[in-house]
């Protein structure tokens, strides 16, 4: 991956299958970072990385209300943080953020709210909407560990 990447998602499939191929690169004390408007996909992915790695039928909830959700992979524990409704960075360290890189890996929707306080092994994505919403475009920046990483996508 060159960073900065580019990826066009013309559906929402093609998002999904974005999920499948980053489950398959995410290592254990790592963080993918979604970021993008509400609407963009960001859940869509989520959904479709948590379910490559526990079952197809896995029940994949948005943290929007409960703030995490916790998913036992085969490889390692996995967090699903979505932090649109913390007011401050402190408060996602008190949900368990730190604790899920250490023990596992972690997904986090609306990153922006750490304040710069991201974790160093991660992959930003970037979401954004075109044609006037009907394709996506995720821009991917890798940090740390995620550099010189390759995705066949």
């Amino acid at each position: 991956m060159t960073p900065p990447a580019e990826i066009s998602l013309p559906d929402e499939a093609a998002t999904a299958r974005l999920g499948v191929v980053l489950a398959g690169v995410l290592r254990d004390g790592e963080a993918i970072c979604l970021s993008g408007p509400l609407g963009a996909g960001k859940s869509t992915l989520a959904r479709a990385l948590v379910r490559a790695l526990t079952r197809p039928d896995e029940d994949v909830p948005s943290p929007t209300f409960t703030l995490v959700q916790f998913y036992e992979t085969a490889a390692f524990p996995l967090a699903h943080f979505d932090l649109y409704r913390l007011t401050g960075p402190d408060e996602a360290f008190e949900i368990g953020l730190d604790e899920a890189l250490d023990e596992g890996a972690a997904l986090v929707e609306w990153p922006g709210r750490l304040e710069g306080r991201l974790p160093p092994d991660r992959l930003d994505i970037e979401i954004s909407l075109e044609d006037g919403g009907e394709t996506r475009r995720a821009r991917l920046t890798p940090h740390g560990a995620w550099k010189g990483r390759t995705l066949e996508f």
